[in-house]
């Protein structure tokens, strides 16, 4: 198989045109990528349901909105804790993906990451891509890439995160933050 440079910490962001509802003015944040496919998780969709609600003990360490996030459309009964632990160390209980940003196992205490944590989010579910499935819609202009910054992972207002990272962007893609959510009013 052909080599594939890894966008691994960088964001997808779906575009006007991608058509599948899953990924409806989506954020994703890829935590794996290489030539056996993809994973990431969306950053963008808040559910009702507190961290409280299924995860009590990590609750008070989950940012604002302390609510669980749809991860994306695969394996929405798993749990995924994201974590922002500024410095070269982290503690037991966490996997740095790269810079600041890793996975927290959740099986680990709480209080052996919590002095650690600079924020927490939970996210239920992930969205996946097989080999060469997430190269494809990138030729088929489904996604932007695009750089993340920390503070993506712990939006304290999710819902205005794609029009935030597009409009971060420069020359046209800054433009695409003002689309209508639906051009057939215009």
């Amino acid at each position: 198989m052909t080599e594939v440079s890894s966008l691994t910490g960088r964001l997808l962001v779906a575009t006007p045109a991608l058509a599948d509802p899953n990924f409806d003015r989506a954020v994703v944040l890829l935590l794996d990528h290489d030539d056996e496919g993809s994973l990431g998780v969306v950053l963008n969709r808040p559910t009702p349901v507190t961290v409280g609600d299924i995860l009590a003990p990590w609750a008070a360490l989950a940012g604002e909105p302390g609510v669980v996030f749809q991860g994306g459309p695969v394996s929405l009964d798993a749990a995924l804790g994201i974590a922002v632990i500024p410095g070269d160390e982290g503690p037991l209980g966490w996997r740095r993906v790269f810079g600041a940003i890793g996975l927290v196992d959740l099986e680990t205490p709480p209080e052996l990451l919590g002095p650690a944590i600079g924020a927490l989010r939970i996210f239920a579910g992930y969205a996946g891509w097989g080999p060469g499935q997430l190269e494809t819609e990138l030729r088929d202009g489904a996604w932007y890439v695009v750089e993340s910054e920390p503070g993506d992972v712990s939006s304290p207002n999710p819902e205005t995160l794609w029009r935030q990272v597009l409009r971060r962007q420069r020359g046209e893609l800054a433009m695409v933050a003002t689309y209508p959510d639906d051009p057939s009013l215009n």
